[in-house]
């Protein structure tokens, strides 16, 4: 079995994705704990706000596997299209970023992921071989960010 843990962002009908893809995710997997939901603004685009999560799971698979038979599939139930314009505004985008405690692909410091994400690995370095903890990084991410945690989104 590995453990994934998913960052899940929507500026698109936000709140109503979020909850189906979470939905979605249950019934491909299984979801030991979900962040609190967080706000922030676009990045690279003037689009609306997201509302973004963590998600930390346990399956089968691979993160890739999951990517392709889980993650991708979910995306397109949901309307998923993908442009040139990698910023645009998207009902989904759900994105590996830790498999087994290890960074999963492209390492990010945006507040948008770590943020959610230190609320699930607290005292995780990312990466491994940063000198703080997530949490250490997610307030100073905090400090410098917008991005703000809205505990009325209930997903479920």
């Amino acid at each position: 079995m590995h453990s994934l843990h998913l960052s899940l962002g929507s500026n698109i009908e936000p709140e109503q994705n979020l909850r189906r893809a979470v939905a979605l995710l249950r019934e491909r997997s299984e979801v030991l704990a979900l962040s609190r939901v967080w706000q922030s603004h676009a990045v690279g685009s003037p689009g609306p706000d997201f509302l973004n999560l963590c998600a930390w799971v346990r399956t089968p698979l691979t993160a890739a596997a999951f990517k392709a038979q889980v993650i991708q599939p979910i995306e397109a139930a949901l309307g998923r299209q993908r442009s040139a314009d990698r910023f645009a505004p998207r009902p989904i985008d759900i994105d590996p970023i830790l498999e087994d405690g290890q960074p999963w692909g492209e390492v990010t410091r945006q507040a948008f992921v770590i943020v959610p994400l230190a609320e699930l690995a607290p005292d995780l370095h990312y990466p491994p071989d940063a000198p703080y903890s997530l949490a250490e990084l997610a307030a100073r991410l905090r400090a410098e960010t917008w991005i703000v945690a809205r505990p009325e989104v209930e997903i479920g």
